[in-house]
């Protein structure tokens, strides 16, 4: 399965700089691993050390926060769309 994966401006020195790019795999983890294996890095700042999504990132398929779906299971059809959003924090 082939997904196009949207990457956030803070992650894009791992993509070259691309704000976009496409990945393989039927579930969220077979993406990530995927984004890994062709951008190298960028699994460490989307997983933490026990393997699990890290809480200022948010992750949607299709629209679908995986948080509320089946995390790293989520499923992910060809031609999804996956979207990478760092949370953002501050104020005065």
């Amino acid at each position: 399965m082939s997904a196009t994966v949207r990457i956030p401006t803070i992650l894009r020195t791992y993509t070259g700089g691309a704000a976009e790019v496409t990945a393989e795999g039927a579930t969220l983890s077979a993406v990530v691993a995927d984004l890994e294996a062709n951008h190298p890095g960028i699994a460490a700042r989307l997983l933490d050390d026990t393997g699990k999504l890290r809480r200022f990132v948010n992750v949607y398929v299709n629209d679908d926060d995986v948080r509320f779906a089946d995390g790293l299971e989520t499923e992910v059809k060809d031609g999804a769309s996956v979207s990478i959003i760092p949370a953002v924090a501050g104020g005065c």
